[in-house]
C-alpha cells in the first residue's frame, strides 16, 4: 500500500501512521531500529529495495531523505509505503525542498522510533565527514558506500582521516567472504609467514584497496595492489609463503578456485555479493568495527600511493 501525502508536515505522517496501525493493522510494532537513508539527488528505489530486503531479518522504520526539485519556499512531499511495498518494515519518503532541506535532523527526528537505535546510510555520494553530518552526530551506525562515489580511492582516504567509531562502508562489507576464506586457509598448516601478497582486480573498486590494506596491516608483509579495467571487483589474492604461492582466484566473478602447494584445487563458491546482503551484515552489529577502523586508519597508509 502506498499512501501520497503532499505538500504536509511531520505531524500529520505521524497522525497518518498511528491511523494505518490502528484501523488497518497494517504496521507491526516489534521494530528493531530505525534506518535513515539519504539518497539526496539519487533515485531511491534500488536503495529501498534493498532496505526492504533487510528488514525482513532487521524489522525497522525505514526514512528516506530524497532531494526535491528546487523551491524558493519550505515544502515537504512525502509517501508512506506499507504492507506488500515494504517488506517488514514501514517506509517513508520525505522530499523536503526550499529552506526545510537543510534541516535534515530536525525533519527527521518527529519520525524516529523512540528508545530505538538509529543507523544513518549514505548509498550514493556521502559526506565528507559522517560523524559530524547532522544525520551521524543523532546515530548510532553510519554506512557508506564508497563503491558508488565519483572517485571510490580519494573517498576512501577521506574517510580514513575523519573515521570516528560506528563507521564503516559497503566497500569493506563486499569483501567478507574473502577474509573469511583468507583467514581460514592460513591457520591450516605449514604456518608459515607471508613474504608478500599481490591483490588483483577491478582499476577504481575500493574493495581491493581496503582487502590490500587488511593483509598490509594483518600479515605486516608488502602488499602490491594490481587494477585492471574491468574486471568483475576482486579477482586474484596471492599469498607468496616459502613453500609456494597460496592463490584465490575469481576471474569470472562467481566461482573462486583455491590453489596450494601440495593440495588439491578447491573450487569454491564466491559471487559478487549483492547489496542487499551487505546491508543485512551491517545491520546485524551496533557497535564499533574495530577491524576497519584499523585497516581504514593504518593499513591504508602501508599501501603508500599504489
Amino acid at each position: 500500500m502506498i499512501i501520497d501525502l503532499p505538500d504536509t508536515t511531520t505531524r500529520d505522517i505521524n497522525r497518518r501512521l498511528v491511523t494505518e496501525r490502528d484501523e488497518g493493522g497494517a504496521v507491526a510494532l516489534g521494530r528493531v531500529l530505525t534506518l535513515i537513508v539519504d539518497v539526496a539527488g539519487r533515485d531511491p528505489e534500488e536503495a529501498i529495495e534493498a532496505a526492504n530486503a533487510a528488514s525482513h531479518e532487521h524489522p525497522c522504520r525505514i526514512i528516506v531523505l530524497s532531494a526535491h526539485e528546487a523551491a524558493d519556499t519550505s515544502r515537504l512531499d512525502a509517501q508512506i509505503r506499507l504492507g506488500g511495498d515494504a517488506g517488514a518494515s514501514e517506509v517513508v519518503v520525505l522530499s523536503p525542498a526550499g529552506p526545510t532541506e537543510q534541516d535534515l535532523d530536525t525533519l527527521v527526528m518527529p519520525l524516529l522510533l523512540p528508545d530505538a537505535p538509529i543507523v544513518v546510510w549514505w548509498p550514493y555520494e556521502l559526506p565528507s565527514d559522517p560523524s559530524e553530518h547532522p544525520l551521524g552526530r543523532m546515530s548510532q551506525r553510519r554506512i557508506t558506500d564508497s563503491t558508488q562515489c565519483t572517485s571510490p580511492g580519494r573517498t576512501l582516504r577521506q574517510l580514513a582521516k575523519v573515521y570516528a567509531e560506528g563507521d564503516t562502508d559497503l566497500a569493506w562489507t563486499r569483501a567478507t567472504l574473502w577474509r573469511g576464506l583468507i583467514a581460514a586457509t592460513l591457520d591450516q598448516p605449514p604456518y608459515e609467514a607471508v613474504h608478500s601478497a599481490v591483490v588483483s582486480g577491478e582499476s577504481n573498486h575500493p574493495s581491493l584497496d581496503l582487502m590490500a590494506a587488511w593483509l598490509a596491516q594483518a600479515l605486516r608483509c608488502p602488499v602490491t595492489v594490481e587494477r585492471i579495467p574491468g574486471a568483475p571487483a576482486i579477482t586474484q589474492v596471492r599469498l607468496n609463503r616459502s613453500s609456494g604461492p597460496i592463490v584465490l582466484d575469481r576471474p569470472d566473478g562467481k566461482t573462486a578456485a583455491l590453489r596450494q602447494p601440495d593440495q588439491p584445487e578447491h573450487r569454491i563458491a564466491l559471487p559478487i555479493r549483492q547489496l542487499r546482503e551487505c546491508l543485512v551484515e551491517e545491520l546485524r552489529r551496533l557497535d564499533a568495527d574495530e577491524v576497519y577502523g584499523e585497516v581504514l586508519t593504518k593499513g591504508l597508509a602501508r599501501l603508500g600511493d599504489q
